[in-house]
């Protein structure tokens, strides 16, 4: 897969990024949005592969780490490697949670939280939206 035209660089510019990106990776990646529960075809991908970031196409999960959490949204308990997301504080009407956007781009990806299997406890809680699956 060839890197995307932004070149994945957080300075590309909101025209770029809308000009890249369709409507619903815009919403979701650039402004923090999320698909609805149950909506991504990624919720049943199941064969050896990655997730790469719609928006900049760097290995973010892979199908190893991916499990089924009941959500609604793709979940994994670990990201391929430990610097391929990075989190923030996210405050909002749900109280605070953890935001968790790709290292490259800082497209928004989703939320992580401390109720996923062992052996990390984290629920990587991803919008479908903000991936691209490469099978292996």
């Amino acid at each position: 897969m060839s890197e995307k035209s932004t070149g994945g660089e957080q300075t590309a510019s909101d025209e770029d990024w809308r000009e890249e990106l369709d409507e619903d990776e815009y919403r979701i990646l650039r402004e923090c949005g999320t698909e609805p529960r149950g909506s991504s075809e990624l919720l049943d991908v199941e064969g050896e592969g990655v997730f790469r970031c719609a928006g900049c196409g760097q290995e973010l999960f892979r199908t190893d780490e991916k499990y089924g959490s009941g959500t609604g949204w793709p979940s994994f308990w670990a990201p391929a490697e430990d610097d391929a997301v990075d989190t923030r504080p996210d405050p909002g009407i749900f109280g605070e949670r953890t935001e968790v956007v790709c290292s490259r781009c800082e497209g928004h990806l989703g939320h992580v939280f401390d109720d996923g299997p062992e052996p990390t406890g984290k629920r990587y809680c991803i919008n479908g939206v903000a991936l691209e699956f490469e099978g292996g």
